[in-house]
């Protein structure tokens, strides 16, 4: 009986030793760096910009208040910085086109329209989703709501379908 347990012990513990060698499944990978940690309260504004087509959620600091959307919009307009460059990040929406009055609610409070200078119906649907995203990420940080309503993008030239953002 001696040797049965033995033999029983061993192969429970080849079998143990079999499906912690084997793991959970997760793949290795490389090694993923980030930015350094912030200090204090992280203020600033929230501009999604492309890396390699995909919508990218970069915080840009400010000096210690938040901004409106319409500044954070305008920031997009002005493009990637040098350091956001360098990572690779770009924008498609057009230099120049910037918010011509305040980010309104809708009446009936079902989404937000932004009102732009320039013609938004040719904007492509990656400069679009960047726009609805940035303004979503500023009403919610500002307090005027949670970010998920569906944005209505409006110009000289007619309006965008309303969006939800869609990474949110």
């Amino acid at each position: 009986m001696t040797g049965r347990r033995s033999a029983r012990a061993l192969l429970a513990g080849v079998l143990l030793l079999t499906l912690l060698a084997t793991g959970c499944g997760v793949r290795p990978s490389g090694v993923i760096t980030g930015r350094s940690a912030t200090t204090g309260p992280a203020v600033g504004a929230g501009l999604y910009l492309l890396s390699d087509g995909r919508l990218a959620l970069v915080i840009r600091e400010t000096k210690g208040n938040i901004v409106s959307p319409e500044q954070t919009l305008d920031a997009l307009a002005a493009g990637p910085d040098e350091s956001e460059r360098r990572q690779g990040l770009v924008s498609e929406v057009p230099a120049g086109l910037v918010a011509a009055s305040p980010v309104t609610a809708t009446a009936d409070g079902s989404g937000l329209t932004v009102t732009m200078t320039g013609a938004v119906l040719p904007l492509s649907a990656a400069a679009a989703d960047q726009i609805i995203c940035t303004v979503a990420e500023a009403i919610a940080l500002t307090g005027g709501g949670d970010g998920f309503a569906p944005v209505t993008i409006a110009g000289p030239d007619g309006a965008r379908p309303p969006r939800s953002c869609p990474v949110k």
